[in-house]
């Protein structure tokens, strides 16, 4: 009987451009749930380097991590600024559209 060995998914590896990071936290943000957001936003940092991902959000990097951090809750103005940083803006439309 053969083993068959999985890698662990790694959305990071996928974010390689703003398209790709846009539509990752478009569909995180679709969820409704702040957790799962924070944790695509946790994805994009490691995929942009999370020194670079600070630097850019004008947070020290311990911030970054704590904004990020499981059952963290960041405030707004940390939210835009990390969107920012990642290359993306967050936009409104109407819910029946």
């Amino acid at each position: 009987m053969s083993t068959v060995k999985i890698a662990p998914f790694d959305a990071a590896e996928y974010l390689d451009s703003e398209d790709a990071i846009a539509e990752y936290l478009s569909a995180a943000l679709e969820e409704d749930d702040p957790a799962l957001f924070l944790a695509a936003l946790a994805d994009v940092a490691k995929a942009r380097g999370m020194t670079k991902m600070a630097k850019d959000a004008g947070l020290g990097r311990e911030s970054l991590y704590k904004a990020l951090a499981p059952g963290a809750k960041p405030r707004y103005d940390t939210v835009l600024k990390l969107a920012r940083a990642a290359g993306v803006k967050l936009t409104v439309e109407p819910v029946n559209a």
